[in-house]
């Protein structure tokens, strides 16, 4: 199955990221990736209480590391596997701009 990560910076910074349903990261796997992306890219919390879910952490780690990193066809993809493993949905789109995830 074909799943498709729109990661959005603003007008005219926008990536399509597709990837292929054998490549998807299992769930432990994506959360891993995620989980370093986050402490590698010094993210913070969003929230005050401290709690940082999943999406919190497909937020955070687009916004940290900006569309340049975006250019970097094998961190795309290694970020497009590890939304779709951690978060199972086929269509995502991150718009950083506006701090949403929507499925």
């Amino acid at each position: 199955m074909r799943s498709e990560i729109k990661v959005v910076f603003g007008p005219g910074q926008e990536f399509d990221l597709v990837v292929d349903g054998s490549e998807v990261l299992d769930f432990e796997a994506a959360r891993r990736w995620l989980d370093e992306q986050f402490v590698k890219n010094e993210c913070e919390p969003m929230r005050g209480s401290g709690k940082v879910l999943l999406a919190d952490k497909v937020l955070a780690v687009a916004s940290a590391v900006g569309p340049a990193a975006f250019g970097d066809p094998a961190f795309a993809l290694d970020f497009a596997r590890a939304v779709r493993g951690a978060l199972s949905k086929a269509l995502v789109r991150v718009d950083v701009a506006k701090l949403s995830l929507s499925y």
